[in-house]
């Protein structure tokens, strides 16, 4: 953990879309992005599920690296999900994410066909090369199809030189300390599994990958540094009325969660893209009760974290 190319609280913005035309909306990207810099996140990571990376043609996707990278300014890490359909397309979206400086790539397996390991490794030998930024292998079952077993992921990485770092999505939190092992701790492990956050670093995880911050900054910083500090009493009662919202958003859908929450906060960013649908509004008076709570619980101030953002 030591050595991790990344740590801490890793926070996964969402892509702004026009309320008019639907297009991406840049200059609320950057405001958004900027926004989870100045709350305190230790890393920022563009482009993943809940930046609707799936949805984006190619051209919004490129504006949306150059952006949100251009907005970080080397302040913290950025983390940029290449992920595509296609090998060709994974290549080509890793080259731009390392013209436009960011400091690691992201890989989940994107596929319509099930791959097979000899596949899984072509494919990401190849991204590997394109660049020299260290690349983060991203198990999620749930959204891929693929799950990728912690003896999978350790072949993988001993082939692959710059595959060191891995975010682990399955839900299992044994797998951490599985890749850690078997990799004799030559892979640093995220938690991309929500709920399971607390278990996770406890697990020995580097780092948490979460939209959290989006919405609650300081939650989620204040659960880091009570794990970090060793302070095993707080952390359990941050996660316990941290864990409701927490399931929530993944259960119902972080891209129209996050915006839903963001909306209710006044710093809207739009409608997911189609075919994804905006929260229903039984569910957002849900999340608006949730967020009013952590927003008036006295468990976190910013003075305990050493954070300000715009919201709780």
């Amino acid at each position: 953990m030591a050595n991790a190319p990344l740590k801490g609280i890793i926070a996964y913005p969402v892509t702004p879309f026009d309320t008019v035309t639907g297009e991406v909306d840049l200059a609320t990207l950057s405001r958004l992005t900027d926004e989870l810099v100045t709350a305190g996140s230790h890393a920022v990571a563009p482009l993943g599920s809940t930046g609707e990376s799936a949805y984006l043609r190619e051209a919004e996707w490129d504006a949306v690296c150059e952006t949100a990278l251009q907005t970080v300014a080397n302040r913290v890490p950025t983390l940029v999900g290449v992920s595509h359909w296609s090998t060709e397309g994974t290549v080509r979206r890793a080259r731009v994410a390392a013209r436009h400086g960011a400091t690691a790539i992201m890989v989940l397996p994107q596929v319509y066909w099930k791959l097979t390991e000899a596949e899984l490794q072509r494919h990401y030998a190849a991204v590997a090369a394109a660049t020299d930024l260290p690349v983060m292998l991203y198990n999620n079952p749930g959204t891929s199809g693929v799950d990728l077993l912690p003896e999978t992921v350790v072949a993988l990485a001993r082939k692959i030189p710059n595959l060191t770092m891995v975010k682990e999505s399955s839900g299992d939190v044994a797998r951490f300390r599985a890749i850690r092992e078997l990799s004799d701790g030559a892979l640093s492990v995220y938690n991309g599994s929500n709920p399971l956050a607390l278990d996770a670093f406890r697990s020995g995880a580097a780092g948490w990958c979460t939209a959290s911050p989006c919405l609650v900054p300081r939650w989620a910083l204040e659960l880091y540094a009570a794990v970090m500090g060793g302070d095993d009493g707080r952390a359990d009662a941050v996660l316990a009325e941290l864990l409701p919202f927490l399931e929530f958003i993944v259960g119902h859908g972080l891209p129209r969660t996050i915006k839903a929450g963001l909306r209710i906060q006044g710093r809207g960013a739009g409608s997911p893209r189609a075919p994804l649908m905006p929260l229903p509004e039984k569910e957002t008076k849900q999340l608006q009760g949730m967020l009013e709570r952590l927003a008036a619980h006295p468990l976190v101030d910013s003075a305990a974290t050493g954070t300000a953002g715009p919201a709780a």
